[in-house]
């Protein structure tokens, strides 16, 4: 028994419940043991977790999620990455937290020894799932390559780890990723945005935070494109200056009429469409930037011609790099926007497959669906 802050304690049992991958698609809910924090890590008791796209990727084909050297199916691996919870149990070294304490936790724990690691750039670790037997080099990526959040506990790094405030809810807490994603997508193109414009296409969970994070950074105008106007109506709630209905607007003429011609200074492109690389170039101005949030599910072509004539600045990024985080959640206990206005459903732990099903397939325009596992 571990006595927290507030005088709460926390009866740390010897399983738990926990959510397996065996075949595609195919999860099982079983026992398994509760893991141990070693150095610099610490025990969280998983409170809520959310459905990411990426989720249900790994679920039907296993990349990019990275299990002993292969595929994750069969291997008593266990998904889920966007989460909060409890701290319950404190590695040996660990002082930055307390037990009590309410966390959000971020994915990747680079190596901390690979030369992009030692960039800055752990999101890109170059031992990334070089987490087991003699392979160990020190890599953690919750969901990815070790056991994620579906389950009743997680080991995380406290590199990972996040205070979340008091008043913020479990349910927004789980957000935090998401936000930092679409800021690190930000951040990669330059950061500093205020009276630049910005498309954001696409308004899934992570395009919608774009919009919502490049106004706060003082874009001007954010246009943001897609083909649900529910989706379209809620980027207006979170600061989108236009909105264009791809179904009804060529979304490039339309851009290129809002801008005078000129197009905007930067694309985060978060749709994953087949032509959206090509697109985003064509409403992007002179010396602009363009950000690759998703990606399609087949190679595509480029006018790369385009790209080089026009002197167009590409950039793909890797989850939630550059601590960005804790800067998604200075702008959400800041108030700056209300993320909750993503999150559309709410499961019990029993429910996974359930919230999986809604998230999959848009069930009741399902945009973040999250699990309450206390």
């Amino acid at each position: 028994m571990k006595q927290g802050k507030n005088n709460q304690n926390y009866d740390i049992p010897e399983t738990m419940k926990a959510w397996v991958l065996d075949d595609p698609e195919q999860l099982r809910l079983t026992e398994k043991p509760v893991p141990e924090p070693g150095p610099a890590e610490i025990l969280v008791r998983v409170d809520a977790v959310a459905v990411c796209g990426t989720d249900l990727e790994i679920l039907s084909y296993g990349l990019p999620a990275i299990i002993e050297g292969g595929s994750p199916f069969n291997k008593n691996y266990t998904p889920g990455h966007e989460y909060m919870g409890t701290v319950v149990k404190l590695g040996r070294g660990v002082d930055d937290f307390q037990i009590g304490d309410r966390v959000t936790a971020e994915v990747h724990a680079g190596c901390g020894r690979c030369e992009r690691c030692r960039e800055g750039m752990y999101t890109s670790c170059s031992n990334y799932g070089m987490n087991y037997g003699d392979k160990d080099k020190g890599h953690r990526a919750n969901g990815f390559t070790t056991d994620g959040a579906f389950a009743e506990y997680a080991v995380n790094n406290v590199n990972t780890l996040i205070h979340v405030p008091d008043e913020m809810s479990d349910e927004e807490a789980t957000l935090v990723v998401t936000a930092g994603t679409a800021m690190y997508g930000l951040d990669v193109m330059g950061g500093l945005i205020a009276g630049k414009s910005i498309a954001v296409t696409g308004p899934g969970p992570i395009g919608l935070m774009g919009v919502a994070m490049a106004k706060s950074l003082g874009a001007q105008p954010v246009i943001l494109t897609g083909t649900r106007n529910s989706r379209l109506d809620m980027g207006k709630k979170l600061g989108a200056d236009q909105v264009i209905n791809v179904r009804e607007e060529n979304p490039v003429d339309k851009i290129l009429e809002l801008t005078k011609g000129k197009g905007v200074h930067y694309v985060l492109e978060c749709s994953g469409a087949s032509n959206a690389l090509n697109e985003a170039a064509q409403m992007t101005n002179r010396g602009g930037r363009i950000c690759l949030a998703a990606f399609p599910h087949e190679p595509v072509p480029v006018d790369l011609a385009n790209l080089v004539r026009n002197n167009i600045y590409v950039y793909g990024i890797r989850g939630e790099g550059q601590s960005a985080t804790h800067r998604a959640m200075a702008f959400m206990e800041q108030k700056r926007f209300d993320a909750t206005i993503i999150h559309t459903h709410t499961f019990p732990f029993e429910d996974v497959p359930t919230a999986l099903k809604y998230a999959k397939e848009r069930i009741e325009d399902a945009i973040k669906v999250v699990v309450k596992i206390t």
